[in-house]
């Protein structure tokens, strides 16, 4: 959540491997297509499109409860890309739904409505990502209740 310049920096290992340096203070990660192309050793870039998404609708939210003084720990996302062909008959992502789970009970979360209105917009990726296709998003308390 700043405005600096974010860098990685990929270099090839074999095939469709990749090694991915995200800087210094972070730990490489090797990055691989599925099978047939690649050999599934690693995420590939849907999955870490979706771990992004993921990622940081999980801090927004977090971001969003802590101004309130709430505490929703521990919580949970799973993100869907559906992939699929393009009018040209390219594959590309065609939309994402995320689902996030609170680890408390709704009844416990004091201004949980105000939270639920103004998270996604704190989300740099989401935000950008819809710009391209739509991500949806809901939200579930520890109970299984539907929140959004």
């Amino acid at each position: 959540m700043s405005d600096a310049l974010s860098t990685i920096h990929l270099t090839q290992r074999q095939d469709y491997q990749f090694d991915t340096h995200f800087g210094e203070a972070v730990r490489d990660l090797v990055t691989d297509e599925p099978e047939p192309l690649g050999h599934g050793l690693g995420p590939s870039p849907v999955q870490l499109l979706c771990a992004a998404v993921g990622n940081c609708l999980s801090a927004s939210l977090l971001f969003s409860m802590r101004k309130y003084k709430l505490a929703p720990e521990p919580l949970s996302c799973t993100v869907e890309a559906d992939v699929g062909r393009n009018p040209n008959k390219r594959l590309r992502v065609l939309q994402m739904n995320a689902r996030l789970t609170l680890g408390v009970p709704a009844a416990t979360l004091a201004h949980l409505d105000r939270v639920l209105e103004q998270f996604e917009a704190f989300c740099t990726v989401t935000e950008s990502v819809r710009q391209g296709f739509p991500v949806s998003v809901e939200v579930f308390d520890s109970t299984g209740a539907r929140l959004k």
